[in-house]
């Protein structure tokens, strides 16, 4: 028995208060693999960052310590994959490709048509729009749009959302993968510095800066569109019965988001347009469109359940 399976009995054993179960419970999994990531990103990120500096590469420190802790919570994941029943849930969840490509197309439209409701919006505002670099912009950004959606869709929808599920429903597993989309978007460190000789103290003091980032005040905003966000693509995962509606729906706001930065110039409304990295999820008009897309997702899924027929 390795030592990340004994950690993780003596966690289940501490939750089900000396009761034990047949079937391990997909949050002590995560409690287990998250304290041991951090354990050891904190411990191994100094150091990794020695070796990038002594290859001759320049990165923040910050970023070293994400890369470290994203290897990490991989490779662990990848330990705990039977007790996670995590292959299966990535089977389910890529089910049925011919059907799911439809639903890939279906949420690049619906995302698309959202991000040019709110480009009209600020056109009405009074901002200048550049459609050429609009276009180009979308060109540029597709592959990795499409990288990120596949890689956080598989995370969040497939695994997280949908082991959830099991456990606690539809609706707490809703509340609850969202809650933690938009936490780990959020606590991101916000300091930008860099470490050269070893220094032992940096990976705490650095998760501490992230850990500070949910207690202040700044980020309750983004905080805000981000849960609203995970709501909707969770809701187009449990209605699509897959991931393919929401990895079409992620990519198409990705590259929305990002074409914003440069395509929209000029006096913005803050209801349009707020602070921070991505200013579209900070502004409500961006919320007032999740919470429609949201319905709609919702609604339709509701008349597929009550016809008894997969979503088309």
């Amino acid at each position: 028995m390795s030592a990340i399976d004994k950690l993780f009995d003596l966690v289940a054993h501490l939750f089900s208060k000396g009761k034990t179960s047949a079937t391990p419970r997909l949050i002590t999994c995560l409690i287990v693999a998250l304290c041991t990531t951090l354990l050891i990103t904190v411990a191994v990120a100094p150091i990794v960052a020695v070796a990038v500096a002594l290859a001759g590469y320049r990165f923040p420190f910050p970023r070293i310590f994400d890369r470290t802790l994203v290897v990490t919570l991989f490779a662990i994941l990848l330990m705990l994959a039977p007790r996670l029943e995590l292959f299966d849930l990535l089977r389910e969840g890529f089910d049925g490709p011919k059907r799911g490509i439809w639903h890939v197309f279906g949420g690049f439209g619906l995302s698309f048509g959202a991000v040019a409701a709110l480009f009209g919006m600020a056109r009405i505002a009074g901002a200048t729009l550049d459609t050429h670099i609009i276009v180009v912009s979308c060109v540029r950004y597709l592959p990795a749009a499409i990288l990120i959606a596949l890689i956080e869709e598989t995370f969040f929808r497939a695994f997280l959302l949908a082991g959830l599920q099991r456990e606690i429903g539809a609706c707490g597993a809703l509340l609850l993968s969202s809650g933690i989309y938009a936490g780990v978007h959020v606590i991101r460190s916000p300091a930008r510095f860099y470490v050269v000789d070893f220094e032992p103290r940096a990976g705490a003091e650095t998760l501490a800066a992230c850990a500070g980032r949910l207690l202040d005040v700044h980020a309750v905003v983004p905080m805000i569109g981000l849960f609203l966000l995970g709501m909707v693509l969770g809701q187009a995962f449990i209605g699509g019965r897959g991931v393919y509606l929401p990895l079409g729906l992620h990519a198409g706001f990705v590259m929305g988001a990002k074409s914003w930065r440069s395509a929209v110039r000029g006096v913005i409304p803050r209801w349009l347009a707020g602070p921070g990295a991505i200013p579209l999820l900070a502004a409500p008009a961006a919320w007032a469109l999740s919470v429609t897309i949201f319905a709609i997702l919702y609604l339709w899924s509701a008349r597929n359940e009550i016809s008894g027929r997969r979503p088309s």
